[in-house]
């Protein structure tokens, strides 16, 4: 074929060989990954300051979540009444509440100015709870009420042939749908530990107090501080593998108890 022009030649030298500033990006890519790397080995004490904080206060909100939202769902999806189809459907589309619309909602009435302004929650961990409790009661309502839907159907002429309450009722059909809902909450957590929008407005990102691993992630990328960054990003994603596992390990337990 005919020889590359002088410019498709270069062209094609630098597409397939890396210049010297792509070197020193990835040079510096791979020096931040390992300090990153030593922050977790050596347990800094910031990083493992901000990993409590989350961790705090995801577990806060998601307990919160289930003990509203379990029961919510169970009795949505175990009895029939007006407007249950309705309901329903709230659930399933409060799912998707946009998180900066809630952080902004509980701003408000946490405010000096708003109604629950005189408890001074605002910019402290328990606002964080409060926003994330909103976010994920739905998600956890939700999804429970299909589990027991569903478990309903199967046990519906066994409860009234023995003439079954309803609060004992829900207490058994929860009881029975015992792994499904772990993956519930465990849904729930995932959902909560990784929230930003909502967290950074009722929370302030303020060091020492309200930082998490998702504000600081954006906070110290913004500044260029890609160390402390990608540790909380490796982090992170670690919770996220292993809630997942979880998932999938409780699943398997269902399972085998169903065949049991």
């Amino acid at each position: 074929g005919k020889p590359l022009p002088a410019r498709g030649f270069f062209a094609a030298m630098v597409y397939f060989f890396p210049t010297e500033g792509e070197n020193a990006k990835m040079q510096s890519f791979t020096s931040a990954l390992g300090e990153a790397v030593g922050l977790i080995l050596a347990g800094d004490a910031d990083l493992i300051e901000i990993i409590g904080l989350s961790l705090r206060v995801t577990l806060s909100a998601v307990v919160v979540s289930c003990v509203i939202g379990l029961p919510l769902g169970a009795c949505v999806g175990a009895f029939s009444f007006p407007g249950r189809t309705a309901a329903a459907v709230v659930l399933n589309a409060l799912m998707g509440l946009p998180p900066v619309v809630v952080g902004l909602v509980v701003y408000l009435a946490l405010s000096a100015a708003g109604p629950l302004g005189g408890l001074r929650l605002l910019y402290t961990p328990t606002a964080m709870i409060i926003a994330q409790t909103i976010l994920v009661t739905p998600i956890v309502a939700a999804l429970a009420r299909q589990v027991v839907e569903d478990l309903d159907r199967e046990y519906r002429e066994q409860f009234a042939s023995l003439g079954v309450g309803p609060v004992a009722r829900i207490a058994a059909l929860l009881w029975d749908g015992r792994y499904a809902l772990m993956t519930v909450a465990l849904a729930g957590f995932g959902r909560a530990v990784a929230e930003v929008g909502a967290v950074i407005i009722v929370g302030g990102n303020s060091n020492h107090v309200t930082r998490v691993m998702t504000t600081t992630i954006a906070l110290e990328t913004a500044k260029g501080n890609l160390e402390l960054a990608l540790a909380l990003g490796v982090v992170l994603l670690a919770i996220a593998l292993a809630v997942n596992i979880a998932v999938m390990g409780l699943r398997a337990s269902a399972a085998r108890s169903a065949y049991a």
